[in-house]
């Protein structure tokens, strides 16, 4: 099969997809012998500058508009369900630290984390259980998934913005918390 043939497939089957896909749960739609990963490379090349592009966020690829032409669709709803501040905060905390355990949530945050928070966040598919540590006990920890990396438009987690970011946006705006905010830099 030609590489043209085989993008145009990959192109097909991320079209029809509700949700984004792993190369892997791509590779199995595929006829044996196709490389979904150089499909996908031709593809995004191919949507570089148009109206859609075929973005990666995480393990999982979809097609998304363009962020210039994102104005043009956007549509005023209420939104139903916010995150309350300690959910914004436990996201950031499991975003900027993850893997984390709820302890060291709640060491972070310096009050105690709701069960109810974590279950929001693992609910709305932003967060989900990652592996037990090896320590007394085994605690569970949490890690953001790829759903909030498509969410946000982000590629990986090293693409959230600095601590260097978010004071130049004006997002910290008391000089005495900038100081000893625990935000460590993200990794490059």
């Amino acid at each position: 099969m030609t590489p043209e043939e085989q993008a145009r497939m990959v192109e097909a089957i991320l079209f029809a997809a509700t949700e984004p896909l792993t190369t892997a749960q791509i590779a199995q739609r595929l006829p044996p012998g196709c490389d979904p990963r150089a499909a996908l490379d031709r593809l995004r090349r191919h949507y570089e500058g148009r109206g859609v592009n075929l973005v990666r966020a995480g393990a999982t690829w979809a097609f998304r508009t363009a962020p210039d032409l994102r104005h043009l669709l956007t549509r005023e709803i209420v939104e139903q369900r916010k995150l309350s501040r300690a959910g914004i905060e436990t996201l950031a905390i499991v975003a900027y630290h993850g893997p984390v355990t709820r302890t060291e949530i709640e060491e972070i945050r310096g009050v105690s984390v709701s069960k109810g928070t974590l279950d929001q966040l693992v609910e709305l598919g932003w967060v989900r259980l990652g592996r037990r540590r090896p320590t007394p006990g085994r605690p569970a920890t949490y890690v953001t998934t790829d759903a909030f990396l498509d969410h946000f438009g982000l590629e990986s987690a090293a693409d959230l913005p600095g601590l260097a970011d978010l004071k130049a946006s004006g997002f910290l705006g008391d000089p005495a918390v900038q100081e000893d905010l625990p935000l460590p830099e993200p990794e490059k």
